[in-house]
């Protein structure tokens, strides 16, 4: 779909659902800023809600190659991959203005009134906590996290974290509160044997 005049219009519109939400963009708005006649969007979209819906999944196509390059790093331990994918969101929150997570803010806006969104949006998180759930098997098998840990309870409840931690951080215009997140559940998850992943974390960046 690269280069085509699908793509403009779902990459404009992943960036002007962040900023506006999905009540106040009007189809009109995305036509204008693309210079796309209207016809052409329809062509590629039966309506805005279906625009809406694959927006979210070239979201999560970008969130996925996220997840792919941080959590297959096996130069890394298990708790420092998932923490790189987290903190790499951040800075690409940080880029766009610490508006937060597409997926968290079209949840809150639109879950109440849209059971297509509100199953989107469910599924995505669904998925992003099983991918992790995934590495954190993995240091489980190398006693970077207590043994009889219920991984998946533990990668929902990141996903969760961090979801509340990027609505205080848009609230704010700023990062802190997704650092201050990190910095805790990281502590919290990691074996006692393992070594500090936060501690671990400032060393590397020392480093570099």
């Amino acid at each position: 779909m690269r280069g085509t005049t699908k793509r403009t219009l779902l990459e404009q519109g992943m960036t002007m659902l962040l900023k506006r939400g999905y009540n106040d963009l009007g189809v009109a708005d995305v036509l204008d800023a693309t210079g796309v006649p209207k016809g052409s969007f329809y062509h590629h979209f039966a309506s805005k809600e279906d625009f809406g819906l694959q927006a979210i999944d070239m979201y999560m196509e970008q969130v996925h190659a996220g997840l792919d390059r941080c959590l297959g790093d096996t130069t890394r331990a298990p708790l420092m991959r998932i923490r790189r994918f987290f903190e790499l969101s951040a800075k690409k929150y940080r880029a766009e203005g610490n508006l937060g997570c597409l997926l968290g803010g079209l949840g809150q806006e639109l879950s109440g009134v849209s059971e297509a969104f509100r199953q989107k949006v469910d599924r995505c998180f669904t998925e992003i906590a099983r991918r992790i759930a995934d590495t954190l098997r993995e240091a489980v098998a190398n006693g970077d996290v207590p043994p009889g840990t219920d991984v998946d309870a533990m990668a929902h409840l990141l996903v969760n974290c961090w979801e509340g931690a990027a609505l205080r951080s848009r609230l704010r215009r700023n990062p802190a509160p997704l650092h201050d997140m990190l910095d805790f559940y990281f502590r919290a998850a990691a074996h006692p044997r393992s070594g500090d992943p936060v501690t671990q974390r400032t060393t590397s960046r020392r480093r570099r």
